[in-house]
């Protein structure tokens, strides 16, 4: 019989008194790709890092294609023919994609004949596998997706035959991950072996061949994909039935609270991103956003949620909000009613090194119930956020831990805790679950539903077109900066809608699904079909 490629045999790590893997044992034949799924905090990505060596486990003993080996760093897993993509990517963004792709790889003190050669690697590489990428193009001045390739290409150029992808599609619009999926079935058609940590189970059963569930540090089933459903998994993963689609009645739209008229934005590189803006938000209803990342929706969140000037009018209950940057602040627009989870987790809504405590009080420190006269009330903040922690399921639950040290959903129900619970008039949402497991996706639902529910208004900004058609009340489709128009979700579909996003109009009958993904692949990148 064929020795797996890699075995895991009774693993088990912990960090202080929590258990992040348990006994954990796992088989992965060669030439397949095999999804590992389970809720945020489960120790998915606690797991592989002890495979790549970036931790080292309490017990438990690890095979490469039959073969027992000690992996105590990355470099030792490197040397086994394992690479990771992790979710957040490890590059130098002032660095070249070349440099980055030899550095730590270099043959010698001499870089000009390590870059020559990787030069030569690189092409043929990215011509076998469908990765083409611009060697001599920093790293910060491209998108996530050829990043992402980036990543890959490093793997590769190392002699990987194991790739490890951490929440790969976490960041990609859905041109962008449907390409990498290609790019994986080339991979796996090559003989390489493929882990895949994903939330999405849409992907693991389109993707992979085999689907491992772990649940609280444990393994608790390993199936065919072919013989499981996604009910079946999402049950496997949380333990209890979960319900798939969003439970919510009609809304009932009051008075008009956000009104943007006439709104542009122009960058600081002079691109123009917003224009000619127009739209509402009444109370007790949903506006979803729908587009592929790069259109200007990232820009409207911007600039309603005080970080970015524009020209138009923005009223907020009747009343104009300032956009000329002088008064265009985080802190003003609290004043007004304004909660904002921002898209970028990491890079806007947390600071990372900090503790979660200082991060919930964070924009709200100075509300009368954290202050003691003239001082912060240190013990108000750390019940605050327990109690936040609990009704948010956020794990672990320590509120002295650092943001860093959570894993990237518990990181976003931080965030939706600290401007969820804050009552405000609009709520403004970008990218709600990305890189969120199935429970919380289910639990951050039916809380921005029942924010509606309680008379709210809601922008919610998603490139996850399922997500927009379950959740909106009315959908505001967004193309280079324009809004394309406006759908009512019960009478449109994705068709319909990847029109729009793709810039075309007129009947979707007349139009091919092949003609839509292919203008969607250059929607946001600033090139022509």
């Amino acid at each position: 019989m064929t020795a797996p490629a890699i075995e895991l045999k009774g693993i088990s790590k912990a960090f202080g008194p929590v258990q992040a893997n348990k006994d954990i044992s796992i088989r992965v034949m060669p030439g397949t790709i095999h999804g590992i799924i389970g809720e945020n905090g489960a120790g998915k990505s606690t797991l592989m890092s002890i495979l790549y060596g970036f931790y080292k486990a309490d017990a438990g003993e690890i095979f490469i294609s039959g073969k027992k080996v000690e992996i105590r760093d990355s470099q030792a897993a490197i040397a086994a023919g394992i690479g990771m993509v992790f979710q957040h990517f490890k590059l130098v963004e002032t660095f070249t994609v070349l440099e980055n792709i030899v550095l730590g790889a270099e043959d010698s003190g001499l870089l000009r004949p390590s870059l020559a050669r990787a030069r030569r690697e690189l092409k043929a590489l990215a011509d076998e596998y469908e990765l083409n990428v611009e060697p001599d193009a920093l790293v910060q001045d491209i998108g996530v997706g050829m990043q992402q390739r980036v990543e890959i290409l490093k793997a590769l150029y190392r002699k990987a035959d194991i790739l490890i992808l951490d929440e790969p599609t976490g960041v990609l619009t859905p041109a962008e991950a449907d390409h990498l999926f290609r790019i994986l079935e080339n991979l796996r058609r090559e003989g390489k072996t493929i882990i895949l940590i994903t939330h999405k189970l849409r992907e693991i059963m389109e993707t992979t061949d085999t689907v491992s569930v772990m649940r609280r540090g444990q393994m608790t089933a390993t199936v065919k994909t072919s013989e499981t459903s996604p009910q079946e998994l999402a049950e496997l993963m949380v333990g209890r039935k979960v319900l798939l689609q969003v439970d919510k009645t009609p809304s009932v739209p009051g008075a008009v609270i956000l009104d943007v008229q006439n709104l542009n934005v122009t960058d600081d590189k002079g691109v123009h991103r917003l224009k000619g803006i127009n739209l509402q938000v009444r109370a007790g209803e949903i506006l979803g956003i729908a587009g592929v990342a790069g259109n200007g929706q990232s820009e409207l969140l911007e600039v309603l949620g005080g970080y970015e000037k524009g020209t138009g009018t923005i009223l907020m209950n009747g009343t104009p909000i300032d956009l000329t940057g002088t008064k265009s602040d985080g802190q003003s627009r609290r004043a007004r009613g304004i909660a904002h989870v921002p898209e970028d987790r990491q890079r806007e809504g947390l600071i990372m090194d900090y503790a979660a405590w200082e991060n919930i009080a964070f924009g709200y420190h100075l509300d009368d119930k954290f202050r003691t006269g003239p001082f912060m009330n240190h013990a108000a903040m750390l019940q605050d956020t327990e109690e936040k922690m609990a009704r948010f399921d956020v794990r672990p639950p320590d509120p002295k831990l650092a943001a860093k040290n959570f894993s990237g959903g518990n990181q976003q129900k931080i965030v939706l805790a600290r401007e969820i619970e804050r009552n405000p008039d609009l709520l403004l949402i970008g990218q709600p679950t990305r890189g969120v497991d199935i429970g919380a996706i289910e639990f951050i639902h039916q809380q921005i539903v029942a924010l509606r529910d309680q008379g709210k208004a809601i922008l919610l900004v998603s490139v996850e077109l399922e997500e927009i058609l379950a959740l909106s009340d009315r959908i505001a489709v967004m193309f280079d900066g324009h809004i394309m128009g406006e759908r009512d979700p019960a009478k449109t579909d994705e068709k319909e809608l990847g029109m729009l996003m793709a810039g075309m109009t007129g009947d979707p009958a007349d139009v091919t699904v092949a003609q839509i993904e292919e203008r969607l692949a250059y929607a946001g990148t600033g090139e022509k079909v």
